[in-house]
């Protein structure tokens, strides 16, 4: 079996070290979306969880039905967006003891954008909580798409987003400095936050050259396991200095195993894209298949939209930051700005097939296994939640028999 990368330990084990500091320090907390400006809270020093890594946590350490057990119990749905939802859970944590990494802290800031009515409803309940204020943020949309995005987004994403949304945005962050300056005592530097600006481009660009490196290696020279920890934990300290470090860490040990011949499947045979969120309850799956077919996932969004989705250069750093989240979820869900970016990806990368994973509330799933087929890549679509595994039981099976076919 080939090590693990040295990257992703270091990473895993900086995030442990991090979160314990954060919970013996106290002071303010945020608890963030994964696609949220956590830019303006690092610039402020002011340290935040990402909801979803916290989700991820919980159901690596098998905890997630324990949790979806406390919202049953206080009569909120239990199938419902559970990967947002179980941050919520923690906020009626009964028995600490069991709890992950010794538990999430309650946060004083909820920060979030309202992208449906039940993540409405997930961050109305944290505002009830004692301490606890949400700050909404819209999630707007344009009519005008623009062709091959991930060419614009660098330099000329006013172009690509469209300026009525910058505009909504871009005041939506100046009135969240406001309140985070009026609540914490902080000041808001623009110096500090041009500095953790240019941290986070440069990231991004050695980000960029991994994904490269990944895509063009044959074989594959890492599991995307290992993938995963090295460009996500460095995702969450994005502008420090050691985010850009890891980064740059992450991609010289992929350029180095790529060098010496190293394959994660010696008899690589298909070449695999994951579509969704990583499968939280069941690691293990990503790698199941090497030996019986010689399939290896050789791409996961977290990774790529690093090196698409990020990079933002200009004059303005506000509206430059608000450029990078206006449209995030474009980029990953709404056609056709994901799906002609996922088929650009599987050719970039030479897959053999895609596997496509549909939670309940996945948006735009459907056109991007339309596009995908269309353009001649298979694709397997499993239908489960990524952190609750009462949905996942006949995973295994399918994949099994759809690879025996693809072969």
């Amino acid at each position: 079996m080939t090590a693990r990368l040295a990257s992703a330990i270091t990473a895993t084990a900086y995030q442990r070290e991090w979160f314990a500091r954060v919970r013996a320090e106290g002071g303010p907390l945020a608890l963030v979306n994964a696609d949220a400006p956590q830019e303006i809270f690092r610039t402020m020093g002011i340290p935040y969880v990402v909801n979803q890594w916290w989700a991820s946590i919980v159901a690596a350490k098998r905890q997630t039905q324990r949790y979806l057990g406390l919202l049953r119990e206080r009569g909120y749905p239990d199938y419902i967006e559970q990967y947002s939802a179980t941050s919520l859970a923690s906020a009626f944590e009964t028995d600490p003891a069991q709890a992950p990494w010794g538990g999430l802290p309650t946060p004083s800031i909820v920060l979030g954008e309202t992208t449906g009515d039940a993540s409405r409803k997930i961050f109305d309940v944290w505002d009830a909580q004692p301490g606890v204020t949400y700050y909404p943020l819209e999630s707007a949309a344009e009519n005008e798409v623009p062709e091959r995005w991930w060419e614009l987004m660098p330099h000329r994403w006013e172009e690509a987003i469209g300026r009525d949304r910058l505009d909504l945005l871009t005041g939506e962050l100046t009135g969240l400095i406001r309140y985070l300056e009026q609540t914490t005592g902080r000041v808001f530097s623009e110096t500090r936050f041009r500095e953790v600006l240019a941290l986070v481009n440069e990231q991004q660009e050695w980000n960029r050259r991994t994904r490269d490196l990944i895509a063009a290696a044959r074989p594959c020279p890492i599991a995307v396991t290992d993938g995963i920890p090295s460009v996500m934990v460095p995702q969450w300290h994005r502008g420090t200095e050691w985010a850009r470090d890891a980064a740059r860490a992450f991609h010289d040990e992929v350029r180095d195993r790529i060098g010496a011949g190293v394959a994660v499947c010696p008899d690589e045979r298909l070449r695999l894209m994951w579509i969704g969120r990583g499968l939280w309850f069941d690691l293990g799956f990503y790698q199941r298949f090497q030996e019986s077919h010689g399939a290896v996932f050789v791409w996961s969004m977290y990774l790529a939209i690093a090196a698409d989705g990020y990079l933002r250069y200009g004059d303005d750093p506000l509206r430059a930051l608000a450029a990078r989240f206006a449209a995030f979820n474009d980029q990953l869900y709404t056609p056709p700005w994901s799906a002609e970016w996922y088929v650009k990806e599987a050719r970039h990368h030479g897959v053999d097939g895609v596997v496509h994973l549909v939670s309940d509330d996945a948006r735009g799933s459907y056109f991007t296994t339309r596009a995908l087929r269309a353009a001649g890549i298979p694709v397997l679509e499993l239908h489960a939640d990524n952190v609750d595994a009462r949905t996942g039981e006949d995973l295994t099976a399918r994949m099994t028999e759809w690879l025996d076919a693809l072969m």
